[in-house]
């Protein structure tokens, strides 16, 4: 999602990869997001190297804004019976989405899922419902936005992260994903931004830290007629990482790489009204293994 060095959310140089560092393929494929500056809207434009610090603050802005820059540039038994395959606590890997005699969390942050439980389980869920909400249309607006990076990120990295962004959501970038200066959109459209996981890994657990990374789907664009920013698909994989904090999982960074990626099938695409009707209709879900 623009040339020049990249780096890292922990500062790590990274060097360049392509013509479009956004991009994720060739090198090393992965995705570390720049924000587009916000005199010029344009997320190609070179921007001067940050410091380590502030590199830091601008962890999982990748989750946020890959898939809208890439899209505005486009024209009976025992529960041991019941999943054996099933992880034990500590371990990591992939584990079977089924269910493991655990509650779903029942908490709420606003509209966001919270008070996860402090295992590899509560970990999984967090990682799934942060995405959500990390991708979604809400966080076009700048007092939503901040609402959700206060409700999933580290209060420690989340005040300038949300300045960061702030800025990243111009009105130039706006304009160019097809919305209205203010982040409203435009009278007859419906404007998506939806992540939606597919499964989650556990990559590296600890008492107080873990790793999780979550595969995903997205929808991003305007339905409905008249619309030159028709609804798409995208495929990724986030990786985040996550810290124990005042009694619940908080994100500290993240990083995306793109795919895997199904072969597309041969569904018709929907016209515009029925795109935009099913917006309307099918909300979303509360993650929770």
């Amino acid at each position: 999602m623009s040339p020049g060095d990249e780096h890292d959310y922990r500062g790590k140089d990274q060097g360049s990869r392509t013509d479009d560092p956004y991009s994720t393929l060739g090198g090393t494929r992965q995705t570390r997001t720049r924000l587009p500056d916000g005199d010029t809207g344009l997320p190609h434009a070179r921007r001067p190297v940050r410091n380590s610090r502030s590199l830091v603050t601008i962890t999982g802005v990748v989750v946020l804004l890959v898939a809208a820059i890439a899209f505005a540039n486009r024209g009976g038994g025992s529960d041991e019976d019941a999943a054996p395959d099933a992880k034990k606590p500590g371990t990591t890997g992939s584990a079977p989405t089924a269910a493991t005699g655990t509650k779903p969390v029942q908490g709420k942050n606003g509209t966001i899922a919270s008070g996860f439980a402090h295992d590899e389980q509560g970990a999984q869920s967090a990682a799934a419902n942060y995405a959500v909400a990390l991708g979604s249309a809400e966080m076009f607006s700048k007092e939503s936005r901040r609402s959700i990076i206060q409700a999933t990120h580290d209060p420690a990295v989340a005040p300038e992260l949300q300045d960061n962004l702030d800025r990243a959501y111009s009105q130039a970038f706006l304009k160019n994903v097809g919305l209205n200066a203010d982040g409203s959109t435009p009278t007859g459209l419906a404007f998506v931004s939806r992540t939606v996981p597919v499964g989650t890994k556990v990559v590296k657990m600890e008492a107080d830290a873990a790793t999780v990374e979550v595969w995903s789907t997205g929808l991003v664009g305007l339905a409905g007629q008249g619309s030159t920013k028709p609804v798409t698909e995208t495929w990724f994989t986030i990786s985040q990482e996550l810290k124990w904090v005042g009694g619940d999982w908080k994100i500290s960074s993240s990083t995306q790489t793109e795919g895997p990626t199904p072969v597309n099938g041969d569904n018709r695409a929907s016209t515009a009204d029925e795109m935009a009707a099913a917006v309307d209709a099918y909300g979303g879900f509360t993650y929770a293994r």
